[in-house]
């Protein structure tokens, strides 16, 4: 089992539990990306389609350095973790189990994902894991102008003619948001380790805290729900179809060098 230099290697259930927490944040960058991926040439204006694309690009880059640090932690390859799983073995949130939708749907699910992700970041960047805390600080920096971009959207949404399908959207997704926080099999460990520095409940409430303010007086009282307990293991026909297009070229030629 490999090492991070200057790390002495872990034993087997702290090594999955680090596992398990590397790669549901991983699996959230890289479905997302992927998703937003999808506006390339057809977003509403030129200026959305390169931000889009760019935003997309930095979050499939933000999973393949999770991926190799998650990798480096299993003697595995990242290539082959990224591409070369079922989709059943898939770890993202359920918010990003939806297919792309309209503009109003992607810019509720960006929102309501990058506000979460704020969360979470900030608390990995004071992990006890060293190269999990550099990435997460490198992250937040890159994320800070995602953040940017979804809070102007929803102010433009939220005062324009398209207010009925924005509001529409969020109030599909407030339930599936929830299991970006949804409570990792080793949770406790994490936790213990100081991984992960705040357990998923606490980091849950921070990010409940955030977005009602803003939200609330756009679709009204939302309703108080707690993550899943299977939030980041249910799939649908729609991750489905996605998968299927991200594996296709990596599929074609397996084991081939790209």
């Amino acid at each position: 089992m490999t090492a991070s230099p200057g790390l002495a290697p872990l034993e087997p259930a702290a090594r999955d539990a680090l596992a398990e927490l590397l790669l549901s944040v991983a699996d959230d960058e890289f479905v997302i990306g992927f998703w937003d991926s999808e506006w390339t040439g057809i977003a509403p204006m030129l200026e959305e389609d390169v931000a889009t694309s760019s935003i997309a690009q930095d979050e499939i880059g933000h999973a393949k350095a999770l991926y190799e640090l998650l990798a480096e932690l299993t003697d595995d390859d990242p290539d082959r973790i990224a591409f070369g799983r079922e989709v059943a073995d898939y770890r993202h949130a359920a918010l990003l189990n939806h297919a792309r939708g309209d503009w109003a749907f992607s810019v509720a699910r960006r929102y309501l994902y990058e506000t979460a992700d704020a969360v979470r970041l900030t608390a990995l960047a004071s992990s006890a894991h060293s190269g999990l805390a550099a990435l997460a600080g490198k992250m937040r920096r890159e994320e800070t102008y995602h953040m940017l971009h979804a809070d102007a959207w929803v102010r433009r949404l939220a005062d324009g003619e398209a207010r009925d399908r924005f509001v529409a959207a969020l109030l599909a997704l407030w339930a599936d948001a929830q299991d970006v926080f949804a409570p990792l099999e080793a949770g406790d460990r994490l936790v213990g380790e100081g991984w992960l520095p705040q357990p998923m409940s606490e980091l849950h409430a921070a990010w409940v805290a955030r977005v009602r303010p803003i939200l609330e007086p756009i679709v009204g009282d939302l309703a108080a729900l707690d993550p899943s307990p299977d939030g980041r293991r249910r799939r649908t026909d729609d991750f489905a179809w996605l998968h299927g297009e991200f594996t296709r070229v990596s599929g074609s030629e397996e084991g081939a060098l790209w």
